[in-house]
């Protein structure tokens, strides 16, 4: 099987071709401002380093940061209803309450509350109020809105009532696109409902991008199938990206850990993704990026869906080395080092120049940083390690010496130990986020509420479990691939009928 991985970063477009388990070309290109044309740039390039005909890619998987940057960037996002099925519970604290006001402004800050929900065990707390429901209709087409989220409350647990308030609207507002927070987030009503809002409201800009992507890959002449990768390392078909674009927020890093495992076949370690600027570290556990365990925040934007437990720092190939003491970083050339380093002929004084004029590098003219004062490269070089140190450490969560890999393009100002822990440094080191994407399986995910009372905890993980595989078959994964790399059982004391939560993960290989 002929696999694509394409990464689209702010400086760089990268991209690989994998021959099932052998990575057989990778190249860089510079991202392009209208970013396609970097895409087939990207594309045109691998294919030629390759030696392959475009007809002979099976399959092509994109990692992006598009729907993330529009998020912080507040720019391309579609005016907005929210409407929650709740009363009379909940009223104190109505939809987008968290929000930063210039966000809920930019989409409009329009927000129902309607009768209907759920108690933990799926018992309702008010039927749904159909009548209710089309006034609501009424409202939304009065303001012209054209994406609403639905949400109420334990509906990972019970979706029925989010099901049929959207039949409800969908025959009321014909064309309008509805995002249901039971098919996103998990349980905890307003990061869920959050989610749901912040993907509604991104409808409209993931047709345009993966239609977008459709046309670079058809004026590459591939005609194979078009995958993005998901913020938990796995792939979701680019029609299901187009429902659900939030899902591919923070894919980049978890992209890099996922080629780092594959790159290196270690599959428990610490990975530092160092580029340009920054430097992003997190944990593998089983090939996977350890997910984070609080809720986390996009755009100021609080949410609960799987996101990666990655955290950056200011250090990368491109940062700024200043005064006597070595200082490095937080400022960066960017995607302007092969200009400005010195080691490149020009003037600015970065880490790259610094780990050359050391000998830990050779690229560029090594002439051009011979006259450096060696006790200022010796500083700087102990400042680039304690950084990687300490950030290396902040990640582990035990004494257990795991290895650390370096990946990314700025990774050469790595050492080779970082105290105690061994450095690896894969082959195709420079391309492990494309390398990520291209070799992503397809996940299914669930989390829900059972009540130990009614059924064993056995039957409940045995449920859970199946539920789980299911959605991978359903997301394309090979059924006879499925395998479950994740189970999460928490009891919830302060519930009656012994409830407790499980949360349950599979993957699968590529079903194509």
């Amino acid at each position: 099987m002929i696999r694509v991985g394409i990464d689209v970063g702010g400086t760089n477009t990268d991209a690989v071709v994998v021959d099932g388990s052998r990575v057989v070309a990778g190249v860089k290109r510079p991202t392009t401002q209208d970013v396609l044309s970097g895409v087939v740039a990207a594309l045109r390039a691998v294919l030629e380093e390759a030696a392959l005909s475009p007809d002979a890619v099976d399959a092509v998987m994109i990692g992006t940061t598009h729907f993330t940057n529009a998020v912080i960037e507040r720019r391309g996002l579609a005016k907005t209803g929210a409407i929650r099925l709740a009363l009379p519970a909940t009223a104190s604290l109505p939809p987008m309450v968290d929000w930063p006001e210039d966000l809920r402004d930019v989409i409009g800050g329009h927000v129902w509350l309607a009768h209907g929900g759920n108690e933990f065990d799926g018992g309702a707390i008010s039927d749904l109020d159909e009548a209710e429901l089309r006034g609501i209709a009424a409202e939304v087409a009065a303001l012209g809105i054209d994406t609403l989220a639905i949400s109420a409350v334990f509906s990972p647990v019970s979706d029925g009532m989010e099901r049929r308030a959207a039949e409800i609207l969908a025959e009321a507002l014909p064309g309008v696109t509805l995002t249901l927070s039971c098919e996103i987030g998990r349980v905890g009503l307003l990061e869920r409902e959050n989610a749901a809002i912040m993907n509604a409201c991104l409808r409209g800009l993931s047709a345009h991008v993966i239609d977008a992507f459709r046309r670079a890959m058809a004026e590459a002449g591939v005609t194979g199938r078009l995958y993005l990768t998901q913020n938990d390392g796995t792939l979701m078909d680019a029609e299901v990206a187009e429902r659900f674009p939030v899902l591919t927020f923070a894919s980049g890093p978890t992209n890099s850990m996922r080629g780092a495992a594959f790159l290196s076949g270690v599959t428990d370690a610490i990975v530092v993704d160092i580029g340009g600027t920054t430097a992003d570290v997190g944990m593998l556990q089983k090939g996977f990026p350890r997910p984070a365990s609080m809720a986390v925040e996009v755009g100021g934007v609080r949410t609960n869906f799987r996101m990666p437990d990655v955290f950056s720092i200011g250090l990368g190939g491109g940062s700024l080395v200043a005064g006597e003491g070595g200082d490095i970083g937080p400022q960066s050339v960017g995607y302007r080092l092969t200009e400005e380093a010195r080691v490149f002929g020009g003037a600015t004084l970065t880490t790259t120049d610094i780990v050359v004029a050391a000998g830990r590098a050779s690229l560029g003219d090594p002439a051009e940083v011979e006259g450096l004062e060696p006790e200022l490269v010796s500083t700087a070089l102990a400042r680039i390690d304690t950084m990687l140190e300490e950030a290396v450490e902040r990640s582990r969560i035990s004494s257990e010496p795991l290895p650390v890999i370096v990946v990314g393009g700025g990774s050469i100002i790595a050492p080779g130990r970082l105290g105690e822990l061994e450095v690896i440094k894969p082959g195709h080191f420079a391309v492990a986020n494309a390398v990520g994407a291209a070799i992503a399986q397809v996940s299914g995910e669930i989390d829900s509420v059972f009540s130990l009372a009614e059924t064993g905890r056995e039957a409940a993980l045995a449920e859970a479990k199946a539920r789980a595989g299911e959605a991978a078959v359903a997301a394309g994964a090979d059924a006879a691939s499925i395998e479950i790399v994740d189970i999460e059982d928490v009891p919830l004391s302060y519930l009656p009928g012994n409830a407790t939560r499980i949360r349950v993960k599979a993957v699968g290989e590529l079903n194509v």
